[in-house]
């Protein structure tokens, strides 16, 4: 288990995060038009998962909006920003505020990718939302880099993640 503070309280999530070097393990998320998703299916490209509790808080939203706005500016690359949110809010805020650079997830249904990567919100007030977490898979499904932020109203270090994709 991580420990994590929102607010300075502490709290912890369900597990550890994947370890640099290990090949990610399949996921099975709901995009925007309610169709699934795959880490299987995305192989062949460099992905960034920005996950989060809920687009509906400020950090959350900014992150949202900064990767991507980093997104236009990396080859081979998709970001993909992946909460608990249900797909039809994921839907309304990127129409709302413009964003096609990124493509979200919901993990909405069964909460499975959280748990699978160990990142689940255990206990608190925002017990079973995801942690802030930044995790790079390279082009062949390998984790090169990951970030559990450890103060969840703190935005991940994103001069640190697109070093990685440099």
């Amino acid at each position: 288990m991580a420990n994590i503070t929102l607010q300075g309280n502490s709290f912890q999530t369900t597990g550890e995060l994947p370890k640099v070097g290990e090949y990610a393990k399949d996921f099975n998320l709901i995009k925007t038009d309610l169709s699934k998703e795959r880490l299987s299916k995305l192989i062949g490209t460099r992905l960034v998962l920005n996950i989060f509790p809920s687009l509906d808080t400020g950090t959350c939203a900014a992150s949202v909006r900064q990767f991507n706005k980093l997104a236009a500016e990396l080859p081979n690359t998709k970001v993909l920003c992946i909460s608990r949110d249900l797909p039809f809010a994921q839907a309304r805020f990127c129409g709302a505020e413009g964003l096609n650079n990124v493509i979200t997830l919901s993990d909405f249904a069964t909460g499975a990718f959280g748990k699978t990567y160990g990142l689940e919100i255990a206990n608190g007030p925002l017990e079973g939302l995801h942690s802030r977490v930044v995790i790079i898979i390279d082009a062949s499904g390998k984790i090169i880099y990951t970030q559990q932020v450890p103060e969840i109203v703190d935005e991940p270090d994103y001069d640190a993640a697109v070093a990685i994709l440099k």
